[in-house]
């Protein structure tokens, strides 16, 4: 059987999106809300103001600047003041990530209390480094939630940019720039400061990883010798359109005789996170009275299925950066360091004689991360049931920390008939690779909980 080109969901996506990770876009929901050449009207187009989201240093290389400006009803200006929210809850003032030893870890399943529901502003922090007040690093949030966020509440980082991969589920995730719908083998980018909002489609729990960048953003690696093709292509990253909570009415006393009245209710929550604790305020109007964007700093999501692997054709093991999607450069340190890097590992085809088709051993300068990520979306697989984890949570090789092939595991490949060639990762398991440069410490929830000295890591993993 073919390999899938996207990923054959059950639950279809309606939402319209723009392609290709990278371009300048502008997006309307009325004919004429983004003005033309002046950015910054004195008049925005039907009774709009204008609102600029920086992303990086104004005088940053154009092509690493990013920036988009919004047209909206009411600006985010216009607030309350923050408070400390819930802060009596681990899930919105976690302990410190302290714990740090040279063993590797292991989560067979991680300990949410299953019998209480969850929504996305009750994540909980699984480790860190760096520091968000300094823009250094990363940190690693786990999600369990089987509820939507409460109505007329938005949620924003101030820390970092995040990536969100869902294990098992899908995400509906209305942003001030447009909706994303974010199923299982998919993962969405959402930049630092930007608004949002998590429902659940059809109400079903999902469960996942997300990775909050402290310093720069997420990108396409660099090429090099491979050329122009291979591996994520920029196309097939998708960056939705503008969504106006509101509508438009025919107002003859004004300047474009049509005004954008938004949808605004009995008021808004806002909560926010700073520093890994949470804070909210209050507004009255709706974070989504966007009636056009325009600028190349925005949300974006992809389908892991869309990625073109490439291997080794005689013989040997590649390394794994060339499973990486996306990365984020460690600027001022040696050249092709990343402060992290984001794979995934799916089904593909291996060639390679002579060679076991699973890694060597190895003590790696990067930390490791690894989660599955359930690529079959039939809903009777049965790692899609429920709100347990499944096949497993996840493991951890800290910096230099040797992993590798148990005896058993070993002998397996050695026997294995490599002079033709096989699919790997083909029974539903993507796994998800985050590595970390610096290393990562845990907070009490995730290293009381974890396994030490995790020795059955090939089998987890690398599927036939």
């Amino acid at each position: 059987m073919a390999l899938n080109k996207t990923t054959p969901y059950v639950l279809k996506d309606t939402y319209k999106y723009h392609d290709g990770l990278g371009n300048f876009f502008q997006s309307e929901t009325y004919p004429g809300a983004v003005p033309l050449v002046n950015n910054h009207p004195q008049f925005p187009p039907f009774g709009t103001r204008s609102e600029k989201i920086s992303g990086t240093s104004f005088v940053g290389p154009r092509h690493r600047n990013l920036h988009t400006y919004l047209y909206r009803v009411r600006p985010a200006f216009f607030h309350d003041e923050y408070t400390p929210y819930n802060h009596h809850l681990e899930t919105a003032n976690p302990s410190p990530a302290k714990h740090l030893t040279p063993n590797s870890y292991n989560w067979p399943k991680f300990q949410f209390a299953l019998d209480q529901d969850s929504d996305w502003t009750e994540q909980r922090l699984l480790g860190s480094n760096g520091d968000p007040a300094k823009k250094e690093g990363v940190s690693i949030w786990v999600f369990n939630i089987n509820k939507d966020m409460e109505p007329n509440t938005a949620f924003m980082s101030l820390d970092g940019e995040a990536l969100i991969v869902p294990s098992v589920g899908a995400l509906d995730i209305q942003t001030e720039l447009g909706k994303l719908l974010v199923r299982q083998n998919e993962f969405a980018v959402i930049p630092r400061g930007v608004k949002y909002r998590v429902t659940l489609p059809e109400g079903k729990p999902a469960r996942g990883i997300t990775l909050e960048l402290y310093q720069g953003h997420f990108q396409l690696p660099d090429m090099g010798i491979i050329g122009s093709t291979g591996l994520a292509h920029q196309r097939d990253f998708q960056i939705p359109v503008a969504y106006f909570d509101g509508q438009f009415v025919e107002d003859k006393n004004s300047r474009d005789g049509v005004v954008a009245k938004a949808h605004n209710g009995p008021g808004w929550t806002i909560i926010a996170r700073l520093n890994c604790k949470l804070w909210s305020a209050a507004q009255e109007t709706t974070p989504f009275d966007v009636t056009g964007w325009q600028g190349n700093l925005y949300p974006y999501k992809y389908d892991v299925a869309r990625f073109s692997y490439l291997g080794n054709l005689c013989w040997d093991h590649h390394d794994p950066s060339l499973f990486v999607i996306l990365t984020a450069p460690a600027y001022g340190k040696a050249p092709g360091t990343a402060v992290v890097d984001f794979a995934a590992v799916g089904p593909h085809w291996e060639a390679s004689e002579d060679t076991p088709w699973v890694p060597w051993y190895h003590r790696n300068t990067m930390q490791e991360f690894v989660f599955p990520i359930v690529n079959n979306t039939d809903p009777k697989f049965p790692f899609n049931q429920g709100r347990d984890w499944a096949p497993f949570g996840a493991w951890l090789n800290g910096s230099m920390i040797p992993h590798g092939e148990n005896d058993e595991e070993y002998k397996h490949w050695q026997e294995k008939d490599t002079s033709r060639p096989g699919r790997l990762q083909d029974d539903g398991i993507t796994a998800g690779v985050i590595e970390i440069e610096s290393p990562l410490r845990l907070t009490d929830w995730a290293y009381n909980q974890a396994g030490k000295n995790f020795k059955n890591q090939v089998s987890a993993v690398f599927l036939e």
